[in-house]
């Protein structure tokens, strides 16, 4: 991975997973940059990652070859109107806010930005993230291929071909950690209803999880289906279950929970 001066402009978690990642790496720390409002967390940038770290957003920019867009998607307009009197000829700009288009970013910054969008999901926090990417004609190959690198430091990625395509990706992996949880917090629930303490109805579920994540990723030739199946015994515990569940019906439920975050997120991009 070509190793270019990157600023990102807010240092929040994600641009924070993203920075621990690239020197885990081996990227070096005198080519990253990060800005913050405060001196304290920009002495905590420093001290953590051993990185340089400023208020100064300007400055940042100026010293880029690739500018890290990561503050919150309503900070945004004002961010990118406060720095467009600079020039990002040459830079190339990734971002990783939510809900907010190519061409909007462009209107925000009154330029035709070199521009890739992102959309990483929470588990980038623990290296295991999964990260949608769409970039404009107008973006290079060599660009394309930068920014994948980049977000590789934190886990897997998607390149879609369509901007629109960011939202099923929201829908898939970006909102989907918050779909395990909730599953994971209704078996906790109820396993400490069946007498289990609190640290062992929570092992019992997180155990159980990861297990079964990690089964999956060893078993990349075999089908969700019979991954399943294979632990449904007929006339057994599992497959009681498993009755339960499509007899509520989970897949719809499910499916129906997947359109709301694409529609929700094809409202947000009206929002900003």
């Amino acid at each position: 991975m070509e190793h270019r001066v990157i600023a990102f402009i807010g240092a929040g978690n994600m641009a924070r997973s993203i920075i621990s990642g690239l020197l885990k790496s081996g990227y070096p720390a005198s080519s990253i940059i990060a800005t913050n409002r405060t001196t304290e967390k920009n002495t905590l940038l420093t001290d953590t990652f051993g990185i340089e770290a400023t208020p100064d957003v300007k400055t940042a920019i100026k010293k880029a070859d690739v500018v890290v867009l990561g503050v919150k998607p309503q900070g945004m307009e004002d961010l990118l109107s406060s720095v467009s009197d600079l020039s990002f000829d040459g830079k190339l700009v990734i971002s990783i806010a939510a809900g907010i288009t190519v061409s909007r970013l462009n209107d925000m910054v009154g330029q035709t930005l070199n521009l890739v969008r992102t959309m990483p999901n929470t588990p980038s926090l623990v290296g295991l993230g999964m990260t949608g990417l769409y970039a404009p004609a107008n973006v290079s190959e060599k660009d394309r291929d930068y920014a994948g690198d980049l977000l590789s430091a934190t886990g897997k990625i998607c390149w879609v071909d369509e901007e629109s395509d960011i939202n099923s990706i929201i829908a898939a992996a970006g909102s989907a950690p918050a779909y395990f949880f909730l599953f994971m917090e209704a078996m906790e629930a109820e396993a400490r209803r069946m007498g289990f303490e609190a640290d062992m109805a929570r092992t019992l579920v997180q155990q159980s999880a990861l297990g079964a994540a990690q089964m999956v990723v060893a078993n990349p030739e075999t089908t969700l289906e019979t991954l399943r199946s294979q632990v449904t015994s007929k006339g057994g515990t599992t497959a009681e279950a498993i009755k339960v569940f499509n007899d509520k019906q989970l897949s719809e439920t499910v499916s129906e929970a997947m359109k709301a975050a694409v529609n929700r997120a094809k409202e947000m991009e009206s929002l900003f």
